[in-house]
């Protein structure tokens, strides 16, 4: 007779950074999220990836608050709504598509910004943006007027800025990031996105819409394609990327193949 078994317990699911469950947003009468729910967890690069107009940006927007979209969202196990605003701005940094700072701020004025919710002495909020200004390349535009710089260097200013008020979130940080590299030229694209890498290397939960599929499969570990409001595949790059996919999604033949000296596959037109 075959003795019992001791029955195999469940494995443990750490409470996941963000929690969205059943979003609606609808604007101009167009249905831009429909019943949307997704989790994202701590240590995970996810890319937002989808047509225009699929609802990318927009989910961001309601996740932040930015839009109100109905559902219900929680970060860390505890409702957005019930984080007061001083304490979630230390632990969420969004980076928008675009930022409308129309000032005669220095670029170092602009990421000093990023330390208001720190309360910090002047001569550590000064030690911490050089810091990370450095970290992105912008270290020499500090004494440049924020409306001269181009739109590239205006996004990458706005990154130290963010990088600047995540710098305390210990174990609790979400990073959000709206299409950041749509104004960089090829080298600091893939910087930007080395260091949304390092922070989820870190622990933090990194978000990014992107709209390069080549770049999503190189830096995410999971790729979340949207469209019409609905999420059409989620997984990670090799799973989510595939030609039927693709093709249904952005209405385009492609050919999907490894990388030649990297695991990560590669996209390329078939017509």
């Amino acid at each position: 007779m075959t003795p019992p078994q001791n029955p195999v317990s469940a494995p443990e699911h750490p409470t996941p950074a963000i929690e969205a469950r059943a979003l609606n947003l609808t604007l101009g009468g167009k249905k831009l999220l429909d019943d949307f729910s997704l989790n994202i967890a701590s240590g995970e690069l996810t890319a937002l990836l989808g047509p225009n107009g699929a609802g990318k940006s927009s989910l961001l927007k309601v996740l932040c608050g930015e839009a109100e979209g109905g559902g219900t969202i929680r970060f860390f196990g505890k409702e957005r709504k019930d984080y007061p605003p001083a304490t979630l701005a230390k632990h969420l940094g969004i980076l928008p598509q675009h930022s409308n700072l129309a000032f005669a701020f220095t670029a170092r004025e602009v990421v000093e910004l990023g330390s208001l919710p720190l309360q910090l002495t002047r001569k550590d909020t000064q030690a911490l943006a050089t810091e990370k200004m450095t970290q992105v390349d912008v270290l020499e535009l500090q004494d440049r007027l924020y409306p001269s710089l181009s739109g590239g260097e205006k996004q990458r200013v706005h990154l130290a800025r963010v990088l600047t008020q995540l710098s305390h979130a210990g174990d609790q940080c979400i990073l959000m990031l709206d299409e950041p590299t749509s104004a960089l030229d090829l080298s600091h694209q893939h910087q930007t996105l080395q260091v949304a890498r390092t922070l989820a290397n870190a622990g933090a939960a990194v978000i990014v819409v992107i709209h390069d599929l080549n770049l999503a499969a190189q830096y995410a570990d999971r790729l979340v394609i949207v469209n019409h409001g609905k999420v059409q595949a989620d997984g990670p790059p090799w799973q989510a990327l595939t030609p039927d996919t693709i093709q249904r999604v952005y209405g385009w033949p492609v050919h999907v193949s490894k990388h030649p000296t990297q695991d990560f596959p590669v996209v390329l037109p078939a017509a």
